[in-house]
């Protein structure tokens, strides 16, 4: 493990709280200018996911940091003029085009990798890549079906070759069309200038890295080899190299690096009240939730119902600089269902009345019901401000 210099800066546990946030887009006025493409841009990567409840999460990252940006402006920003593409980074991510040429080493190593669980018939993958050539972009059922008629697992050889050819960066996914992946040549959907393997395996890591830090403002090593899947050995490797400088911080008891540009000025300005999906990388990573808010919190949608906490999709409210609370919503028509309200207690009433209001009219809702909340007595102050 690298053995850190001596730091160039020891930081309060409060001072690292506000860094994290002016870093994720919480705290100071947002570049409203710079709109969707500028939160992708500074984040990085936004992550997707399957589950829908007010908004598919891709959707949530910026709404959290700009507010009610109209969902079709937000898939636009993605999807249109060749912006944006979606590879495996913390996941599966959107990430900014110009990310391409830095994600060489991943490409490098899929090629590289046996291949597993599925098995590739003799034709399938030279067939897939001259359907994408001779037709255009096409989702996997357009290929010839995404899956075979056993279980969901069970992919088509189509599947399997576009999947394949994703991996190895022949192939690129340039949008989704009602959830399905669209395929496209790398070459005809990145530009010709990014289109490239040039940079070494060393290259990559240390600029993901880098982007990394900058994207978090302070981390410790597992932030920020986290947040593009790095292992750690790639990490130590690099970080001497990538201009993060190490700090301390109060009662984090690990060494940790800063974006220089971080600390050169305190972070100040307006902080946003929004609820928060559960894949938005300022909390996605609970050690390191836990570590700056006090906020233990992980997802439910896979844990057995009666086991359930906080909700299905229990999104935390940031509010203050803050996490205060949780709720887990539903769309019942023009209605927004608070499911499961959690309060920390009577001071986050307000706020999460206020993000539930503005998430309700985001959407499209008029009107806001509350189910359950976990301290009753608090009840009648919150419908209150909901009113």
């Amino acid at each position: 493990m690298t053995t850190a210099p001596r730091p160039a800066a020891e930081l309060s546990a409060d001072e690292a709280r506000r860094i994290a946030l002016r870093a994720q887009g919480f705290l100071g006025a947002p570049d409203r200018r710079a709109g969707v493409r500028g939160v992708l841009r500074s984040l990085g990567q936004v992550q997707l996911d399957t589950i829908s409840v007010l908004a598919r999460s891709h959707e949530l990252i910026p709404y959290a940091r700009l507010g009610a940006v109209g969902r079709p402006t937000v898939e636009k920003a993605y999807w249109s003029e060749a912006h944006a593409f979606e590879y495996w980074s913390h996941a599966a991510c959107v990430l900014p085009v110009e990310e391409w040429p830095h994600f060489a080493f991943r490409r490098r190593a899929y090629r590289d990798r046996p291949h597993w669980g599925h098995e590739l018939s003799a034709g399938a993958y030279d067939k897939v890549i001259d359907q994408l050539r001779d037709q255009g972009p096409l989702t996997a059922t357009e290929l010839g079906g995404a899956k075979n008629k056993g279980e969901w697992w069970d992919w088509s050889d189509s599947k399997i070759a576009v999947e394949r050819a994703l991996m190895y960066g022949e192939v690129v996914v340039t949008e989704r069309r009602g959830w399905k992946r669209v395929y496209d040549l790398a070459e005809r959907a990145i530009p010709q200038d990014l289109l490239h393997d040039d940079l070494d395996d060393t290259e990559c890591v240390r600029r993901l890295v880098r982007q990394a830090g900058e994207a978090l403002g302070v981390g410790t090593r597992a932030d920020i080899a986290d947040y593009h899947r790095i292992k750690a050995e790639q990490f130590d490797a690099v970080v001497e190299a990538s201009g993060l400088v190490p700090v301390t911080v109060a009662g984090w008891g690990k060494p940790a690096w800063a974006d220089p540009a971080a600390l050169v000025t305190e972070p100040r300005g307006r902080h946003r009240t929004t609820l928060l999906s559960p894949f938005d990388s300022l909390i996605w990573e609970r050690p390191r939730t836990e570590r700056i808010f006090g906020f233990t919190h992980r997802l439910e949608a896979y844990v057995p119902k009666q086991k359930r906490i906080h909700g299905y999709f229990a999104m935390p409210v940031l509010a203050g600089g803050r996490l205060v609370g949780r709720v887990d919503p539903a769309r019942e028509g023009r209605t927004l269902v608070a499911k499961q309200v959690s309060l920390d207690g009577p001071k986050a009433v307000p706020a999460v009345a206020k993000a539930l209001r503005e998430a309700a009219e985001w959407v499209g809702c008029d009107a806001v019901t509350v189910e359950r909340v976990d301290r009753p007595e608090l009840v009648p102050d919150l419908l209150k401000a909901l009113a």
